[in-house]
């Protein structure tokens, strides 16, 4: 079962995500996709982890999520900006490079027997980017978001921190 979970920055994604996986588990996982790029994002880091007790189990995996998600559990996916971020990066920017290699990871996700609730920002709907790396991300993170979103059993976007069912 793919749970997919959007919306803006602050909208109440991950505390959605975390609710659904505790209703859903008794001892869900928590997969951290991010890299630590500075001392805020560290702070950031540390707040998610003290928002959740001890039924849960945190993973850190950058990019090969797969790898880490095991049959029969339930998993947060936080979140497929940062994941997307990793590939972004390590292919120099190369927009079809790291459409390419996310969707095959992605895609061996849905052939694990697993519940994965994955989630991501709509950055589109915010203010236009003003450089040309961060609209090429804008394009990479709409495509991948559809892509995603195509494959989902249930779609829902956070506004506010109201859940609106979308599929």
């Amino acid at each position: 079962m793919l749970y997919y979970v959007t919306g803006g920055e602050r909208s109440g994604k991950s505390s959605y995500a975390q609710n659904l996986a505790l209703e859903l588990s008794d001892n869900p996982t928590y997969l951290a996709t991010s890299r630590i790029w500075d001392g805020n994002h560290q702070k950031r880091i540390d707040r998610h982890i003290s928002d959740r007790d001890n039924r849960w189990v945190s993973i850190e995996e950058e990019k090969e999520l797969s790898k880490v998600v095991d049959n029969d559990t339930t998993v947060v996916i936080d979140c497929v900006t940062l994941w997307l971020t990793n590939f972004f990066v390590d292919t120099k920017n190369d927009i079809e490079l790291s459409l390419s290699q996310a969707k095959a990871e992605f895609d061996k996700l849905l052939k694990i027997n697993a519940t994965i609730i994955i989630i991501s920002n709509e950055i589109g709907m915010g203010v236009h980017a003003t450089t040309e790396i961060g609209r090429k991300f804008t394009e990479l993170q709409g495509w991948m978001n559809q892509h995603i979103a195509k494959h989902a059993d249930h779609a829902v976007l956070m506004v506010s921190g109201i859940p609106v069912k979308i599929k």
